[in-house]
């Protein structure tokens, strides 16, 4: 009977999730030298191959993605199994934006959940300027927003998508300005938006300033206003009418982890939260 190592099943786990052996091996503590020779032990162990490596990219064989749904219960019983052993519960502190908390939070949380049994996790949710205040202070573990300015650090889970949304009965009679419902003069995504207005010389005009999301959304939802969303988080029943206004597009983003963690632990836990929250991105 074929049995399995736990450090070579990890660490294609870990080139599976982060498609990349050099940021496998660094989520791991090892070499890329190391992580390929594990990778090879299993595949030779199981008579498969389970990734495909080009000079351009990594992903999963056939064979690895059916392999990947049972390497990651094999991974989560042994965690379970080691801790059942540990001295106690651990705290680990994550803050998640306002503006980027999604349908795959729930799912997210979870499986961090199952990955660690013994960690407590605590979750705050904010604008993105206050958690990454309260992340530098040292108060947060890890924080995920979207990035809005020219701090570069940080991993990349994701590309963000921006796009104009009204209900269907939204009207705009034309020499009026464009009625556009938005956030605090904080948010990002009203920058984004009342730029790429003025750049296209298109008048418009505020409800709800300094509103709440859900003011926003009613408005927007109620046929009062038009605004910009994220695709993958605008209101049910409202449609996309950039071109049926002739509105201008709006330049992406991309959603970002930070986090300063090094302990081996902890980064299995920050790849369980990035893994989680790709798996259930939509594609673009």
């Amino acid at each position: 009977m074929t049995t399995l190592d736990v450090d070579s099943v990890q660490a294609f786990v870990a080139i599976a999730d982060l498609q990349s052996f050099t940021r496998a091996a660094e989520a791991l503590g090892t070499t890329q030298g190391a992580i390929s020779v594990k990778l090879k032990r299993l595949e030779d162990r199981l008579g498969q191959r389970l990734i495909e490596r080009t000079p351009r990219s990594v992903r999963l064989s056939a064979q690895g993605a059916v392999f990947l749904v049972g390497a990651r219960e094999f991974l989560t019983a042994h965690d379970r199994a080691m801790a059942g052993l540990s001295a106690g519960p651990r705290r680990f502190g994550l803050g998640i934006a306002a503006h980027v908390a999604g349908p795959e939070v729930p799912t997210l949380l979870a499986r961090l959940n199952a990955h660690d049994p013994g960690l407590t996790i605590e979750v705050r949710m904010d604008n993105a300027r206050v958690l990454l205040d309260a992340f530098d202070r040292g108060e947060l573990d890890a924080v995920i927003i979207r990035r809005e300015d020219d701090r570069r650090d940080g991993e990349v889970l994701g590309p963000e998508h921006f796009g104009w949304f009204a209900a269907p009965q939204f009207e705009h009679r034309r020499g009026e300005p464009l009625r556009l419902a938005a956030l605090s003069p904080a948010c990002g995504v009203r920058d984004i938006a009342t730029r790429a207005l003025d750049s296209a010389s298109i008048p418009w005009t505020e409800i709800f300033l300094g509103g709440t999301s859900s003011m926003v959304t009613a408005a927007v939802s109620a046929g009062l206003a038009i605004s910009a969303f994220s695709r993958r988080l605008a209101p049910p029943g409202t449609i996309e009418v950039s071109q049926r206004f002739g509105l201008p597009p709006l330049p992406p983003s991309e959603i970002v982890m930070f986090s300063t963690l090094t302990d081996l632990k902890s980064r299995e836990a920050l790849r369980t939260i990035a893994a989680g929250f790709r798996d259930h991105r939509p594609s673009s």
